[in-house]
């Protein structure tokens, strides 16, 4: 060591030794913290994250050394490959923790606190919790960017919903008793997986896609749009309602909900207005982790576009409409 001695960290043990020596604090500074944490009977890890007295990067990585746990950089963090889904976000926002991916039974968790109990995470998850460490600044940016930026079920519930009480739609007997999910309430037009389903339904359309993918996947179920040619991620859901949203659909399109082992096609008709009707295709398909539902949009009005709307020139219009009007072809 250089300006620390070995005689000036007499006293100084832990965490509070580890920041000495690695320079975030002065000696002074790491006894008051000790004495200050022994006073409110907390670890120093906890004190220090609380109270702030050290960068949340220089903490994190003192954590890393005096713990032996490994420290994770969360902008190599890939979001649309967490476990996000599998905690809630009022658990998220209690303990500041970060999912970061599931492997098996085992649910690895960013925190910036190695001390820190997750027994609660394990109840709610039913999975062995393994901490990893993340410094808390990164843990805050990347939570605050991914609810702004991921449409969990709440959010499309507690968006705009105009027009989507107003909806008409059809596609056969909704009467579904006998069925093998208990719970489905098909005539619940006001039930929030009834509402999310017609959400999106009603997005898709306005944002001029032309296939709705409903995918579940081992930690969380999404939506994907696929808009010009490309498929994007548009909202999440909590992998439990996996079944409810693929019966949903399934009642709409006239399908049998007790049958998830085979294939189905069906179709759906959409009344937004009394002028303006929408037809989807669906087709469900049996995945490892459930049903996946995928409906094509077949937006008639669209396709409703005069030759004049083409952009031909008048000379080229009319050598057109000739050749089409000759009656034993061109």
């Amino acid at each position: 060591m250089n300006a620390v001695t070995t005689a000036n960290l007499v006293g100084i043990t832990g965490l509070a030794r580890r920041l000495v020596q690695d320079g975030a604090l002065d000696e002074a500074s790491a006894r008051d913290a000790m004495a200050k944490a022994a006073a409110a009977r907390q670890p120093l890890p906890t004190w220090f994250a609380q109270n702030k007295v050290v960068g949340a990067a220089q903490l994190a990585a003192a954590n890393a050394v005096e713990f032996g746990m490994p420290l994770f950089d969360v902008s190599t963090f890939d979001a649309s490959q967490n476990a996000m889904s599998l905690v809630s976000e009022e658990l998220l926002r209690k303990h500041n923790v970060l999912p970061l991916f599931k492997r098996g039974g085992k649910l690895f968790v960013g925190t910036s606190n190695p001390t820190h109990s997750l027994d609660e995470i394990k109840f709610h998850t039913n999975l062995v919790v393994e901490p990893i460490l993340v410094d808390e600044d990164q843990i805050r940016r990347t939570l605050e960017q991914w609810h702004a930026s991921h449409d969990t079920l709440g959010d499309a519930l507690g968006g705009d919903d105009d027009g989507i009480g107003n909806l008409d739609v059809s596609g056969g007997d909704e009467d579904i008793s006998g069925g093998g999910d208990a719970g489905i309430d098909a005539k619940g037009d006001d039930t929030p997986v009834v509402k999310f389903v017609n959400k999106v339904l009603v997005d898709a359309i306005r944002k001029g896609a032309s296939d709705i993918h409903f995918e579940p996947y081992e930690d969380d179920y999404r939506v994907r749009l696929r808009i010009d040619g490309l498929l994007k991620m548009v909202a999440r859901a909590p992998v439990k309602l996996n079944q409810r949203i693929a019966a949903r659909l399934k009642v709409m399109a006239q399908l049998d909900i007790a049958e998830k082992r085979v294939p189905q096609d069906g179709r759906i008709k959409l009344n937004l207005s009394k002028t303006k009707q929408i037809d989807f295709r669906v087709s469900t398909l049996p995945t490892l982790f459930g049903e996946k539902v995928v409906l094509r949009i077949l937006d008639g009005s669209a396709a409703k576009l005069g030759i004049d709307k083409l952009g031909y020139e008048p000379d080229q219009q009319k050598l057109f409409l000739d050749a089409i009007h000759k009656p034993y072809g061109m």
